[in-house]
């Protein structure tokens, strides 16, 4: 079965704080693996979060872009309406935030069994996508 990533995932592989070594090297540990999927929002929130001037070493524009055209060789879960209805749901029915439940309709409709994300609580299941957070 595939593993989706979340965001996060793909912000610690490129962190460079002392604090977050072994984060780093969970999320370059995972994104070696064969089945991951990420999603258009997911590539779109790295790009955002990594540029941005606030961030304690953000990225240039050239190295970010550069990085998302290596990550296209994972499957990529486009944005369709079936999603934005599938999130909507899940907002609905367990009042996560509507972006959290953009990507655990992406990893359903991509067929993922989990949800590799620091962000839900870790062992829930949603939809039949189970969220492991790779950092306990």
């Amino acid at each position: 079965m595939r593993a989706f990533l979340d965001t996060n995932i793909l912000l610690y592989s490129i962190s460079t704080a002392a604090d977050e070594e072994r984060k780093r090297m969970r999320a370059i540990a995972l994104m070696d693996r064969d089945d991951c999927v990420v999603s258009v929002q997911v590539l779109q929130e790295f790009y955002v979060q990594a540029t941005r001037a606030s961030r304690a070493d953000p990225l240039p524009h050239e190295l970010a872009a550069g990085l998302i055209k290596t990550w296209l060789r994972f499957h990529v879960q486009e944005n369709t309406v079936p999603i934005l209805q599938g999130a909507l749901e899940i907002k609905r029915a367990y009042g996560f935030s509507y972006w959290d439940s953009a990507i655990i309709s992406a990893a359903r409709e991509a067929g993922c069994s989990e949800l590799f994300s620091e962000d839900l609580s870790h062992g829930q299941i949603v939809e039949g996508v189970r969220t492991v957070d790779p950092f306990r």
